[in-house]
Formats: C-alpha cells, structure tokens, sequence
C-alpha cells in the first residue's frame, strides 16, 4: 500500500499533463508584480527541490541513513519569503522553510543547500551549520542562525534583534554592521502563534511600537490550519491578530506564489519603510503530516488529507507556468524528474560523508576554551571622570555589595561601549534595590533600556542583541521570576553554540537578585533557594559573589567572558547581602569594602575560589549567604572551641574547578559543605560526589543544607533555612566523629 508521500509525488506529473490544477486565489499576473518568466521559474525550481528533499528524506530514514526529521511540504510558497527578504535581512525560521532557505542562498553565489541539507539529515560532522548534531535550518553566510525543533521560542530573540537594528542608529555594536534599513524575518506556524512566548514577543513588538521605537520585523504565521494533530480554529488567526496595538497585519495565500509575492513585498517594504512590525498571516497547508513517521490519517478523514493535497502548491505553481505560456507540461514535469534525480543522486554522497566519533567531537562547541581571557583595559580617564561626576569622592569609602556592583556596571558600561543594560525598572527607578541606580541618567535610555514586564522578552531581547554585536546585560529583578522564560536560557541562548558548530553566540551576563534570606520581603517568589535549572545546562557559566569585593571583580570577568568568548553567564547577587555591612558585630564593617577602579584589585578569574584561613582540622565549603554565615561560625569555632579550619567560598558554581577543589581540601580530614540551596538538587550534592569519587574516601564528609521546600513569609523562613548555630552544631559533630 502506498503511502500519502508517494501518492503525492506520482500524483503531480499527471495532473500537471491532464491540466487537473487547482484555481487561482486572486486576480494577479506576473507582470504586476515585476516577476519576469525566468523568476518564476528560479522560485518553482526552489520548491521542488524542497519537496524532493522531503521525499528523499523518507527514503533515507527507510534505510536508517536520515533520521528525525519535520518536512515543509505544502509550505513551499515560502521561497518568496527566500527571494524577497536580503540576505542582510537575519533570519529566524520555523522547521518547515526549506523551500525559503534554498531560494535564499541563491542570493549568494557558490552555495550547495541541496548537499548542505542533506549533509544534516544524514548526521554528518561536514554539514556546514551543526556539525552533524542535529537536523537544522541555518547558515552563517546567509545570516540564518539555526533553530531545532523550536516552539515559537525563536519569536523573542527575533523582536531582540529588530530592537538592535533600531539601536544601531545611535549606538555602534561590535562588528560588521547591517544596512541601515535592514529588516528582521520570522516565521512560524499557526500552532505556535498560541504559545505564550509568540504572545509575548509578539506584544513586545507591538508595545516598542506603539511608542514609536524602532521594530523593523516581519512576523510571518504560516497558517497551515493545524498543531500535529490539533485543529486551528477557522479564522483565529485572523481574529486574534489583526487588531493588535502597533502591528500591522497583511493576508496572503502562501499555496499561490502570485499572492504569496504581493503580500510579502508588502510587508516588507512596510517594515523597511516605517521601522514597525507586520505580522504577515500566510495561510498554507501541511502535506505528509507533522514529521517523522506521523500518519495524517489517523486523525484525520481522508477526504480532508485529498482535499489539502489537491491544494499543493506546485501543482499551483504549474499552472501559473502553464497560464502564462513559461513552461509546457513536459517540461515542467521533465524539470520535476531532474530535480528528483539529482536530490537522490547528492543525497548518495552526503550518507557517505563521516559522522561524529567522539564525545569530545560532539561536545566541542558547547563551552569553547580560548586562551585570550583578559581584563578590559580601563577607559579613558577624562572620560570616566566626567561620568564619576560628584560620585568621585563617595569611592574611597567603604561601600556595600550593592552600591559596589552599581559602580561596576557604570564603569562597565564605559568600558565596553556596545554593552547594553536591559529590564525592568533599570531606569530612573534604578531597579528593586537601586543597584542600577543613576546609570540611565549617565549612559541615556538605549544603553539603559527599561523593558515591560516580561522575563521572555527580557532575555529575548538581550539573545538578539547578542546576535547583532551587542553586549546585553540584562536583569531578572528576583531568581523565581526566571522560571517564567528559563527557556531562553536552555534552549535557545545555551545551545546555539552547540547547534550552530560555534559559528552562532550569543553573548551575555544575565544578572539575577537571588537566593534567600532576605528580610521583610516576599516569601517565596522573592526568597528562591534553587539554582538546579541553571546547574544542568551545558556550558552555562554561573557566578555567586558572597560580598561586594568579590562581585566587582568577579562581574568584570564574567563580561570578559561574554565578551573575548562568547559566553553565556548567569551572575547571581544574593538579595540578603546587598545592603550588608558588618559580619561579627554592629558596626565592624567587615562586609564593605572600597571600590576598586578598572585595573585596580586583584582580578578573580572564572573557576578561581576564595579560601579564608588555612587551617587542617575542617574546612568549609561554601557561596553567597551560606558562606557568610561560615565565617561567622568559623569565628565562633576558632574563638570558642580552638578549632583549626578553613572556608572556602565557591563564588563559581559552573564550571567548578575540580581539581583546585581537591587539592585545597586535601589537608583536611573534614570537610563540611553549607549549601543554602535545597538539599536535592543543589550544588552540595556534586561536591560530595566528587570528593567521593576522587579522594578515595580520605576525608569524612557532611552536609549543612536548606530542607526541600518552598520559603515560607517571615520568621518561618529560618525553620527551612541553614544558620549559623547548625554550622557551628555539625561542625563539633563532624569534629567528634558523630557525622560522616
């Protein structure tokens, strides 16, 4: 029994000679739309290739040579999208835009799509874009960065690199530089267009506009009428898009190519034009059902499959090559066998090409090493005089961790001109906490850019900056709030490198209020104790100053991280110790420290931790609050008891120094490790691992860790909590031998 694919494909040929084509969907001839017979023919070309991709992709997968993959056809008319944006236009495309991306790269003499795709169906180490790692749409030459099996995630760091386009105008980012009317492409499908993330980068789009901020993009929804096996609603798309504040709509009929280019080249000159959204609502339709193995007619009748199938877009592109005398029916069909053929024939070659052999081959991307790590020279200092203003004589007194931090980011900002500040209440609020306070007033509004209330367009901002030359810091004004857009972390700003083979980054220092133990404020949503979503995410680098010496120095090199390599960091600022002075007594002021100017100080380079005394009966094992609370311990312990010791403060959680570790606790029988976070999941439980495994049962080991559950509001928090006192307790046990 056939399937539905070679039903289609033996199905064409016919049709196209017995003339069984489908109707026009509007009154349109080429010639009013400035497509002369030979583009036609080049856009009909990129189609059928596309569609024999498809094919062939199925044969190969019957043999084990290709493996999972999402197919585009029935949206083939999405070569306009391919022919009409620039290759300077970037690119963030839905799964089913093979037809676009083939008649994209013909933009740019001397590409092969057809052997690069199938290089990536095959898993091949060659294919150009992800090394063999995944099946994906991308290409650096042709600005496209590359997208997995994305659900609308792609959608906020698109409206991320339109503001970036805006931002151009007036601040230079770092590195080739787009034209000045280039414009954003994104696509998507129907299914997709429901997520919270397309509605929120959709209405972060449409809210930049309406204030007439430059947003030059094209959200295109290509409206196939169905999720895998969920139904669109008739006309929700429309419904739901078509009056939305500062985004204007287009309709077109993507099986058409005549109207697919007239509704695509209104939108883009709009978009060029005006620097604002459009959303470009292309109905199509899916043929061969949703990807993989996917069997259509499982739930849904057969008449509905024929009657999508006798929409096909080729067969629609044939007649309009037909009607307008281009091509005959033999030749269209004869063009149809050699594109067949010479899909089949290249696809032979790429099954061919070597595969990934290694863990270290597939792994190679994810956390490049470079050996130029280095601080960035300070700025000029007239120029950091004049931004210091009055604030000059306040730097030689002893200041909290918070005020600390915001002297680093105005000198930050300074250092590295194309670094961005973004989110919520950074402006002339200065942020919860005033952290960011005064640096609007310095740097001016695009630098420091106050965003609506949305983590996913926060960190979809900053990833689309980071793709244009930017250096994004953004800030999620408390760590629970990051659960609302942890996607845009794992999997899309982490993982680019790894599917993009390195060729693709996106640089940044998110900067997040967090941890507990703070006073009078919130309870859980502001008191969160679990950074495990940060803990398991390849290659992201996470950073937990305890104290505002160490978050200068510290902050400053995870921007030369995000800067001289590219990284992704998470810098962690515990919410309890901001306004923090004094460690044992009132007024001691222990926990201040002057601010050390660019160059100044010791640096502290990622993985490098901080070890407080050097004694051999204990060492302590600790970051952020918890270590705070282990000096005050370590005081009492040494004070009181005549206990020998050493604390150690992680301040990097990822990666963490391994080796280091081991050696600095080697001459310790005891190691004692306070972890404020939950008890499973946290970072006490890799450190016990390693001790475990790697020092041969040397040292007796145990845990001072918070309990599994959520912070309570008020002095119920410290019942869930680890203090000082069950330091101080388990410490004396572990000493006495009653832990181990």
């Amino acid at each position: 029994m056939k399937s539905r694919a070679e039903i289609v494909e033996s199905l064409f040929p016919r049709q196209v000679m017995s003339g069984a084509l489908p109707e026009a969907v509007a009154d349109l001839t080429p010639e009013a739309l400035g497509l002369a017979p030979t583009d036609l023919v080049d856009l009909f070309e990129s189609q059928l290739m596309s569609r024999h991709l498809d094919y062939q992709s199925r044969r190969l997968r019957a043999r084990n040579e290709s493996f999972y993959t999402i197919g585009s056809a029935g949206h083939e008319g999405n070569a306009a999208l391919g022919k009409l944006f620039r290759i300077t236009d970037m690119a963030f495309l839905h799964y089913r835009s093979g037809a676009l991306l083939i008649q994209r790269s013909k933009q740019l003499p001397g590409e092969t799509p057809l052997y690069d795709m199938l290089l990536s169906f095959a898993a091949s180490r060659e294919d150009p874009i992800s090394g063999g790692r995944h099946k994906v749409l991308g290409s650096k030459p042709l600005l496209v960065p590359p997208q997995t099996s994305t659900i609308a995630s792609h959608l906020p760091k698109a409206m991320g690199a339109a503001h970036a386009l805006g931002l151009a105008r007036t601040l230079q980012p770092d590195g080739p530089s787009l034209p000045h009317d280039s414009v954003i492409l994104c696509n998507f499908g129907d299914a997709s267009a429901n997520h919270s993330t397309a509605q929120g980068a959709i209405n972060a789009a449409g809210w930049a506009a309406y204030q007439n901020s430059p947003m030059p993009i094209v959200f295109v929804c290509e409206d196939n009428g169905i999720g895998i096996s969920t139904s669109t609603p008739d006309g929700w798309i429309h419904a739901s898009f078509s009056g939305r504040a500062g985004l204007h709509y287009l309709y077109c009929d993507g099986t058409d190519l005549l109207d697919t280019v007239r509704g695509v080249r209104a939108a883009v000159d709009y978009a060029r034009r005006f620097r604002k959204p459009v959303f470009l609502h292309m109905r199509v339709i899916r043929l061969l059902g949703h990807a993989g193995s996917d069997t259509e007619v499982g739930y849904r009748s057969l008449q509905q499959v024929e009657a999508d199938e006798r929409q096909d877009p080729l067969l629609h592109s044939a007649r309009i090559l037909l009607q307008q005398g281009i091509l005959s029916g033999e030749e269209i069909c004869a063009l149809n066998r050699q594109i067949a053929q010479r899909v089949a024939r290249v696809a032979e070659q790429a099954i061919l090409r070597p595969k990934l052999q290694s863990a270290a081959e597939v792994m190679a991307p994810i956390a490049p090493q470079h050996e130029t790590f280095s601080a960035m020279p300070p700025a000029d200092p007239a120029a950091r005089e004049a931004m210091l203003g009055q604030e000059r004589r306040q730097l030689h007194k002893p200041q909290n961790m918070a005020r600390l931090i915001n002297l680093a980011l105005a000198d930050i900002l300074l250092q590295y001109r194309h670094s961005v500040v973004c989110g919520e209440d950074v402006g002339r609020k200065g942020g919860v906490y005033s952290v960011t306070s005064g640096l609007v007033e310095k740097f001016g509004p695009h630098r420091v850019i106050n965003t609506l209330l949305d983590e996913q367009s926060i960190l979809g901002l900053a990833i689309g900056l980071g793709h244009l030359g930017y250096l994004p810091i953004p800030e999620i004004q408390f760590l629970a709030y990051v659960h609302n857009a942890e996607d845009q972390i794992r999997g899309e700003a982490a993982t680019l490198s790894f599917f993009s083979n390195g060729q693709f980054s996106n640089p940044m220092v998110v900067r997040i209020a967090g941890l507990a133990y703070q006073k009078g404020f919130g309870g859980h949503f502001h008191n969160d104790n679990s950074l495990a979503l940060f803990r398991d995410i390849p290659g992201l680098v996470i950073a937990c100053p305890s104290n505002g010496a160490d978050a200068v120095q510290m902050l400053r090199s995870c921007v030369a991280l995000a800067q001289q390599q590219r990284r992704v960091v998470v810098f962690i600022e515990p919410i309890a110790l901001y306004m923090t002075r004094d460690l044992h007594q009132p007024g001691d002021d222990l926990w201040t420290a002057e601010y050390a100017a660019p160059g100044a100080g010791m640096p502290i380079a990622p993985g490098e931790f901080g070890c407080h005394g050097n004694g051999t009966d204990l060492c302590i094992i600790s970051y952020g609050n918890g270590y705070y609370l282990s000096r005050q311990a370590a005081h009492e312990l040494q004070q009181g008891h005549g206990i020998d010791l050493r604390v150690i403060d992680l301040r990097w959680l990822a990666p963490l120094d391994e080796a280091a570790l081991i050696e600095v606790v080697a001459p310790c029988q005891r190691v004692l490790v306070v972890d404020e976070c939950r008890r499973t999941g946290s970072i006490s439980e890799a450190i016990v691992t390693l001790l475990t495994e790697r020092t041969a049962g040397r040292h007796r080991i145990a845990r001072v860790t918070a309990e599994d559950s959520f912070i309570p509001l008020a002095e119920a928090a410290h019942l869930v909590l680890p203090d000082k006192q069950q330091i101080i307790d388990a410490a004396q046990m572990l000493i006495n031998g009653e832990l181990s």
